[in-house]
């Protein structure tokens, strides 16, 4: 199953200034999920950024935020970003079957968003290298269960390239010097 631009929209879940610094790997989060972003601005793709409960748990990452020419977010208070009706309905209103996911955390917010897209008919594209938690065990195992479940798993490089299709483009150019 190829996963199509035209076909496809992005989650990014989660990633706040509180919570952050006791991501494991977060470093290495952050640059991985910078590249996705940036590499889905080259390609067009649509965002939704959810945030939850931002007074608890702080803003979006400013390195995150400065990724977008206007940067927009929608606060949830559910775990699951389909608990919330008004990130549901962006969701449904984009009319894409794909659902790029990355963010935080991957056994509580990202599991239950993953595992609710499934039951409502969407293709879950779990971006592997970009969702961390606290512990690598649960992400380990949230991972192994979305799988299991039916998400796609990738990486942010092979999605981009996914997602590109072809060489030799000013969008090719663009996303390879992002990857890099």
């Amino acid at each position: 199953m190829r996963i199509k631009k035209e076909n496809s929209i992005a989650l990014i879940i989660d990633i706040q200034s509180r919570l952050f610094p006791f991501i494991h790997g977060n470093e290495q989060l952050s640059k991985n999920v910078r590249k996705l972003i940036q590499g889905l601005n080259v390609l067009g793709i649509e965002q939704i950024v959810t945030e939850q409960y931002r007074k608890g748990l702080g803003e979006t990452i400013p390195e995150i935020q400065a990724l977008y020419s206007e940067f927009k977010y929608l606060e949830k208070s559910t775990f699951s970003c389909c608990g919330d009706s008004n990130i549901l309905s962006a969701v449904k209103n984009s009319g894409k079957e794909f659902i790029i996911i990355a963010g935080i955390e991957s056994h509580v917010c990202v599991l239950q968003t993953v595992l609710d897209l499934l039951d409502d008919g969407y293709t879950p594209v779990l971006v592997e290298d970009c969702v961390s938690s606290r512990n690598p065990n649960d992400k380990r195992i949230a991972v192994d269960r979305m799988h299991s479940e039916g998400a796609l798993i990738t990486t942010y490089e092979s999605l981009l390239f996914e997602l590109l299709e072809v060489s030799g483009t000013e969008q090719f150019k663009a996303i390879s010097k992002i990857v890099k």
